[in-house]
This record gives structure tokens, sequence and C-alpha cells, in this order.
């Protein structure tokens, strides 16, 4: 889908998501790429619907969270939310955006990493947070882990103890070891009550998978 076709899946911010969307993810990352950034958009519409929020900072945080890709296996992966937030306001500021909103974004920005372990202080940054991390778990988040897997070149599971009963975790040689070391624990973190709520309706999904891939092997 083109970036115009995106953006209008962020109306009334059509125009903002035109002008962002070149800037919001690395061609090549289908973990990280339009399709990521318009469902983190609706998921944070239905918490925002309920928890509030302002929606056009919220809006740019989603666009342009991923807009510094850094692989899920590089030293600096810790760093990619800060850098992320760095652009953004560099971005926002070219646009003429008033100071306090662009320190909303880049807030909102900087702490939605699970990886870089900031607590979010705004409602938005919280809210983003839920959403982004919604898409981590569920049907989508299996799939997003054995894509990225295949991408950093792992295999699926150890044939021999696939659950690790005998061996240690390890979600760099196997995918299915993310979902214990990662994937399982992020709905005990969720920032909002509606977050949590829909995170645990994903949780028993994603659970769901992982028996089903058990039982076959």
């Amino acid at each position: 889908m083109s970036d115009a076709g995106l953006a209008a899946a962020f109306a009334p911010y059509t125009a903002l998501a035109a002008t962002l969307l070149p800037h919001a993810f690395a061609a090549g990352d289908g973990a990280h790429d339009g399709a990521h950034i318009v469902r983190v958009w609706k998921n944070a519409g239905r918490i925002r619907q309920v928890e509030g929020g302002d929606e056009r900072i919220l809006a740019a945080a989603v666009l342009l969270h991923d807009c510094v890709s850094v692989e899920k296996n590089a030293p600096h992966r810790q760093q990619a939310s800060r850098l992320a937030a760095e652009r953004s306001y560099e971005l926002l500021d070219a646009l003429g955006w008033k100071s306090a909103d662009l320190m909303a974004v880049a807030h909102a920005i900087l702490t939605h990493s699970f990886s870089a372990g900031i607590a979010p202080e705004s409602l938005e940054a919280r809210i983003l947070q839920d959403a982004d991390r919604l898409d981590a778990i569920g049907m989508i988040g299996a799939a997003r882990c054995f894509y990225i897997a295949g991408r950093m070149g792992s295999g699926l599971y150890d044939p021999l103890d696939p659950m690790a009963e005998h061996r240690t975790l390890d979600d760099r040689a196997f995918a299915i070891d993310h979902f214990e070391t990662k994937l399982f624990r992020l709905a005990d973190g969720f920032q909002t009550e509606t977050g949590r709520r829909m995170a645990m309706e994903r949780q028993a999904k994603l659970r769901h998978v992982l028996d089903m891939l058990l039982e076959e092997i």
C-alpha cells in the first residue's frame, strides 16, 4: 500500500501522516512496517476512547515511534527509542510544532520500548506503550515473532527440548523461546486499564498458538 493509502487510516490527521510516513519506518522489515504502524494506531484509538489523551500527540508518536531502525540483535538495540525520540523532535520541529508538544511526542516515543526500560509519565506515553505492546502478543505477536526469527536466522524450536526443560532459554537460537523470555511477560506491564484488558485477551490467544505448535511437534 502507498503512503497515501496508509495516511488515510490516520484521519483526521491524514495530512500529518502523509508528511511523516516517509520517515516512519525502514524498508524491508515486515515486523515494523506500515501495517504495524496502522495496527498500533488502531490499538491506541481503542484505548484513548476510554482513557482519554491528546489524539494529535498520539498520532505523531505512533507515526514516528519506529522512525529509527535498529535490528533486534544489534548491540545498541536499547538506544533505538532514544534515537527515534530525537529524530521525532527534529522532524516535528521542522513542521513548526511548539516545544511542549515536541517534548510530549518525544517522551512517548522514548518510553514506549520494552528494551529501554523507561517508565512512561504522561497518559499519551502510557497509551503508546500499551498500543505497541499489544502488537507483540496475540496472533499478530506470534506471526511477528516467527518473522523476526527468520530474519535473524533463528530456528523455530529446539527439536530435543522445545520447552527448555533441560537447557537455558535462548531466543536468539529458537523462536518459541522468545514467548517465555519476553512475550508472556508483556501482559503484566500494561499501563492503562483498557490496555490490560486487551492484553489479557491476546495473551490467551498467544498461549493457544504455542499449545497448538507444541501439539504438532
